[in-house]
């Protein structure tokens, strides 16, 4: 282990996210490099009227609320949602666009709050690396001051020193789970991008 590097890797952290919170508040347990952005924007998606009355009315709809809890997750293949939703447009005869709509509006919800929740984690994920940061740094303060102790203590030394290569090692493998973690809001705004295409794809179709 490169305990240099990983310990100014984890100061670079803390002191990097103090320097954040002065700046953007809100953002300051941030832990990724794309900028925070809790919800899916509609405007690059949907260029149809208003959804706020389906947003409220879909779950009510036991046909589109299924649908939805079967194409939303990412588990569910895309082409196999697509030809859900193709075989949902063929069924609803004259009322297509509006069932498509309350479908569309379904997706949303589904997606964005399944967006909210993962970016809520990742700002919990980044109070977690601070404060594993900051543990780091207090325990390498403590490694110093046993190793300037007159005389020396080598048990001292050893059990610092290990304290503070746990902490490290901890943290080196929480760190590196950071660029993974932080691809998912883009994931999930991929998919309902591409379910949000599919949907209005079916609308035009006759």
């Amino acid at each position: 282990m490169n305990i240099s590097r990983i310990l100014a890797a984890a100061l670079a952290l803390t002191v990097g996210g103090a320097a954040f919170a002065q700046t953007s508040a809100p953002q300051s347990d941030w832990p990724c490099k794309q900028v925070r952005v809790p919800e899916i924007a509609l405007g690059g998606v949907w260029t149809g009227p208003s959804i706020e009355k389906e947003r409220r009315d879909w779950r009510g709809d036991a046909a589109v609320a299924d649908l939805v809890t079967r194409i939303a997750p990412r588990r569910t293949p895309l082409e196999e949602a697509e030809r859900l939703i193709g075989d949902f447009a063929k069924g609803a005869g004259e009322s297509r666009k509006a069932r498509l709509t309350l479908l569309f509006a379904g997706v949303y919800e589904r997606m964005n709050d399944e967006r909210r929740d993962v970016v809520n984690g990742l700002d919990r994920f980044g109070r977690r690396l601070k404060d594993m940061a900051e543990k780091a740094r207090e325990e390498t303060q403590t490694m110093r001051e046993v190793q300037d102790r007159k005389p020396q203590d080598p048990e001292a030394i050893r059990k610092a020193s290990e304290a503070l290569q746990w902490r490290l090692r901890m943290f080196e493998e929480q760190r590196k789970m950071v660029a993974f973690v932080c691809e998912s809001p883009a994931l999930i705004e991929q998919r309902f991008g591409a379910l949000a295409r599919a949907i209005m794809a079916a609308m035009e179709t006759r």
